[in-house]
């Protein structure tokens, strides 16, 4: 079921979510899911389901090896150390609906605790005028009331430049930037 809802993992993140101890445990436990996986090796074993996996967990996504599975990694990263929120969705699309026309924004993640919204942002090899342009997405999200109240931005990057960056295009607004580093 993590696999349904996170995409791909590493062994380091399904020993956190399911407290599978050493890393011997933790490949053990992968092997004998083996008919329901497939995996690559891109600095680490990634894991994603086969099509035997998705049927069992009824799941309609199919996912291959990819070249940015880092983007996946770090917002999953980001979800363990967050506490594994009850109420995170991946790739939500917020719309808001006005007499000014429909906006949408694609989050690379969603969720609320406590009636707060948290929008999650992996800004892993994204240039930044990419950036910029969500941000003023955001921006006029929110002022269109779009959330009830100021939700807060939630940024993962790479470099101490990018953070730096991150918040200076979104000075005014409920943010926290993290790097990926800090998530370990």
């Amino acid at each position: 079921m993590s696999l349904k809802k996170l995409d791909y993992l590493t062994i380091k993140q399904l020993q956190k979510l399911h407290d599978l101890k050493s890393g011997r445990n933790a490949y053990r436990v992968m092997k004998q899911l083996e008919p329901y996986l497939n995996s690559f090796y891109e600095g680490q074993n990634i894991y994603y389901l086969n099509s035997n996996g998705r049927e069992v967990v009824s799941s309609d996504k199919v996912r291959k090896k990819i070249t940015n599975v880092n983007h996946y990694l770090i917002r999953n990263d980001l979800y363990i150390a967050l506490g594994c929120p009850s109420t995170w969705r991946n790739e939500i699309k917020i719309i808001s609906r006005s007499k000014k026309g429909d906006m949408t924004v694609v989050s690379d993640a969603h969720f609320i605790i406590d009636k707060k919204h948290y929008i999650v942002e992996i800004d892993n090899m994204q240039k930044m005028n990419k950036n910029r342009a969500k941000i003023d997405k955001y921006r006029r999200l929110i002022e269109r009331n779009s959330f009830g109240s100021m939700p807060k931005l939630i940024w993962v990057t790479t470099t101490t430049y990018r953070q730096k960056k991150l918040l200076e295009l979104c000075d005014g607004l409920d943010i926290k930037v993290y790097l990926n580093t800090d998530l370990h």
